[in-house]
């Protein structure tokens, strides 16, 4: 990897959740690196398509990133309200992707999951602000 990659791959791999590449690039400048937007970007596009950081597209279409905790192909499950993300493995994903495939004549499938709602956490806060609004 390239010095740049792998200052962007540590921010990542500091960070608890997804980050967007503009949060990564303020907090490289931030940290007095002298790097471009447009470097952040390749930086990310490249780790990810290397399968050393996660991609995932927002419900408003932004792409965001996070460290790979994971070497295994995996889907994640992702909080609407707080963002939290769970790595999860999808066996049943993956042998429907292989067979629709391979019914319509299509080789080397790839694929991407991400299945967003809202954790326990999330939930069981906004169930007593219902309650208490109801009274």
């Amino acid at each position: 990897m390239s010095n740049r990659r792998d200052a962007v791959h540590e921010i990542l791999r500091q960070s608890e959740g997804f980050r967007s590449a503009q949060d990564v690039y303020a907090e490289m400048r931030a940290q007095g690196a002298k790097i471009g937007l447009t470097t952040v970007y390749r930086a990310l596009q490249a780790l990810a398509d290397s399968g050393h950081v996660d991609m995932l597209r927002t419900d408003d279409g932004e792409s965001v990133y996070r460290a790979c905790a994971s070497g295994d192909h995996h889907h994640h499950l992702v909080c609407r309200c707080c963002g939290r993300t769970v790595e999860v493995a999808g066996p049943a994903v993956e042998r429907w992707a292989e067979a629709v495939g391979s019914e319509h004549g299509f080789t080397g499938i790839t694929h991407t999951v991400e299945v967003f709602g809202t954790c326990a956490s999330c939930s069981a806060a906004v169930k007593p602000a219902e309650a208490s609004s109801r009274a």
